[in-house]
């Protein structure tokens, strides 16, 4: 079960709520791609266990810690250690710190800042929003069988039984998220200032004041800002820090104060997420609400519809090929699910735009494009279905997915609960492996399009380096969910992946959709192959020119030739049905 989250009070008086502008938000990159189901970072008492790492290493100058001096005080391996410092990185609120922008090979030697490492390994306690029946639980009864408390955490059930199995529930919305992560942060709030906070001199541990650079660590986990706004500097946003001189160090400012301010905060973010899901849920259903039956599921079922801060989605897309350019991403961002449909524009200021994050998630038998420089992607629920994603400059996770390939480049992947995929990956990092799977194969990224080496660097992601085959699998069980480790289940590694067979790989063509768009420089496939897949592919492209070379050159009459000709044509006219390629045939003429 989920840890009771108890509100935290506090005796000053409540200042005004906030402005609408300035209301706080934690930031959910953090606690959706910052959890690492590793056992030894689960604290039963995160004060407890990281105030002596905080003191062990607030001595060093430079106040960095490096993965050999992290996998000494954890007590854990350094590929976990590297593997720590690698997400911290990827989760980190500034662009700016030497961890993010240094190459992928040196992160390690960069180390990771002391307080925000704290925070990092702080909040690997937290546990996720646990789904909620549904609010008309004998409607559903009807239409789903009854099912023990452990539905879809069984390894009987396949990651798409999961996914349906769980539909039967209430999901949690974004709403519903971002007030539990509120709550998180105002239940543990005091304990991580106290991390972050130093004693005043000559005062003692009793008088414990927090600096503004101490102050600044809390972007890891919150933001200030609100719809139409820009997001609001933290210390701009502190009235203590406010208007401090640039020129000056800001004068440390009581712990206590700061905790009382940032409660008051967060009791006011709370009391309107949940005076905005009252008013959701008592009035009129929008567009974006209503379920959309799956025959009628498609892209264009649902008009898109303004959001700032909740992704939006594209779900239910099924026997169809889908598409999304740059220029269609710019000011938004995309999920990708199964039971409905639903996009919406999320008009973020003062962001580039690889930072949209689009969701993949429970498409079938389709393929899907998103073809832009991005921030974070997931997908999620997918079946028998191609899935190609442009450069991602953070990570990638792909969850509870059968039958389906999926092509990446990006910094980093993360693979859980999925079977019989293949995934052509050019990546910067060792690729993640989690949770329950079976029978996946990794294999060299396999395509390219005109814009990508132009994404790829606005993103950061290195060519010369390709780790696709390098894989770390972590343990079968989630601590962070009650629900993937039911009673009587031990934790064990995961399944990882084999690597395809190099006579199995073939190069995969996008089809020309940059028509209109400006055209970028990419030629050919960016990452160099592995000699066995470039000779399999070699060999391929052989056989085919010699088959053609043979063709041409056939002793036949000329109407043996036109007969010949329509039998071809007849053969991959029958390959295109049965293996619903001919679907891309009409989107390119649609288009």
């Amino acid at each position: 079960m989920t840890d009771p989250i108890e509100p935290s009070t506090s005796t000053s008086a409540p200042n005004p709520n906030p402005s609408l502008t300035t209301l706080l938000h934690p930031r959910r990159e953090p606690f959706e791609h910052g959890l690492l189901p590793i056992q030894k970072l689960i604290f039963a008492d995160p004060l407890l266990a990281l105030t002596p790492l905080k003191i062990k290493f607030a001595s060093s100058s430079t106040r960095r810690v490096d993965s050999a001096a992290l996998a000494e005080a954890l007590q854990i391996s350094l590929d976990h250690a590297c593997l720590v410092l690698d997400t911290l990185a990827s989760v980190l609120h500034t662009e700016s710190d030497p961890i993010v922008t240094s190459r992928s090979g040196d992160v390690d030697s960069v180390g990771a800042d002391l307080l925000d490492l704290i925070l990092f390994l702080y909040i690997q306690s937290y546990k996720k929003l646990l789904p909620r029946p549904h609010k008309d639980s004998s409607a559903m009864a009807d239409v789903w069988p009854s099912m023990s408390a452990f539905d879809g955490c069984l390894s009987a059930l396949s990651p798409l039984q999961l996914v349906r199995c769980n539909t039967r529930r209430f999901i949690p919305s974004q709403a519903d998220e971002e007030a539990h992560q509120l709550s998180y942060l105002q239940k543990h709030l005091a304990n991580i200032l106290s991390l972050l906070s130093e004693p005043l001199e000559g005062e003692g541990e009793e008088s414990m004041v927090l600096t503004m650079e101490g102050f600044e660590h809390l972007g890891l986990l919150i933001q200030f800002g609100e719809k139409g706004s820009d997001e609001v500097p933290l210390s701009q946003a502190a009235p203590f820090f406010a208007n401090s001189d640039p020129n000056m160090p800001a004068v440390p400012v009581p712990s206590s104060q700061v905790l009382d301010w940032l409660l008051q905060n967060i009791a006011s973010s709370l009391e309107h997420v949940t005076e905005k899901n009252s008013a959701k849920e008592n009035g009129p259903p929008s567009d974006s609400d209503q379920d959309v039956a799956m025959a009628d599921a498609s892209p264009s079922s649902v008009k898109p519809s303004p959001s700032v801060r909740s992704p939006c989605f594209i779900e239910g897309v099924s026997k169809s090929s889908y598409v999304k350019l740059a220029s269609d991403l710019k000011n938004s961002s995309v999920k990708i699910l199964t039971a409905a449909v639903s996009e919406c524009q999320d008009q973020l200021q003062s962001v580039e735009y690889w930072q949209y994050r689009p969701f993949v998630i429970n498409c079938h038998d389709s393929v899907i494009y998103i073809l832009a420089p991005l921030r974070f992607a997931t997908v999620y629920g997918c079946s028998d279905a191609t899935i190609v994603l442009g450069a991602v400059g953070k990570e990638v996770r792909i969850e509870h997915c059968e039958r389906v390939h999926v092509i990446i480049t990006a910094k980093r992947v993360c693979i859980a609960n999925c079977r019989e995929c293949v995934f052509f990956l050019g990546v910067n990092q060792s690729p993640l492996i989690v949770g329950d799977n079976h029978k996946l194969q990794v294999a060299p990224y396999n395509t390219y399009y005109s814009q990508l080496e132009e994404h790829m660097t606005e993103v950061g992601i290195e060519a010369t380096i390709n780790r696709w085959d390098d894989t770390l699998a972590l343990g079968m069980i989630d601590p962070h969910d009650s629900l993937s480790h039911p009673a009587g289940v031990s934790d064990s590694q995961a399944e990882s992946a084999k690597q395809l067979d190099p006579d199995q790989f073939t190069k995969f063509l996008i089809p020309n959709w940059f028509e209109g768009e400006s055209t970028g420089s990419t030629k050919d496939n960016p990452f160099p192959l592995p000699g066995a897949y470039l000779l399999a592919q070699q060999i391929n492209q052989n056989n085919l020119g010699e088959i053609k070379q043979i063709l041409r050159e056939a002793p036949l009459e000329e109407n043996l030739k036109r007969e010949l000709s329509r039998a071809l044509h007849v053969y991959f006219r029958d390959w295109l049905y049965a293996s619903g390629n001919i679907r891309q045939l009409y989107c390119l003429q649609s288009d």
